[in-house]
């Protein structure tokens, strides 16, 4: 079930996905940018992190 803070994405075959610009724009992520990803049961989570 999607809320209003969820949106539905497609991996590609290559298994990328696009976050949508409205997450991206409130996180302050932009091209180039890292991102952490890690597991949690279930729960795929990407976090914004400052590579200096």
């Amino acid at each position: 079930m999607l809320t209003e803070n969820d949106e539905l994405v497609k991996i590609t075959a290559v298994g990328t996905i696009s976050i949508p610009k409205q997450f991206r724009k409130y996180l302050g992520i932009q091209k180039g940018d890292y991102v952490k990803v890690s597991i949690q049961g279930d729960t795929l989570i990407l976090k914004r992190v400052n590579i200096s």
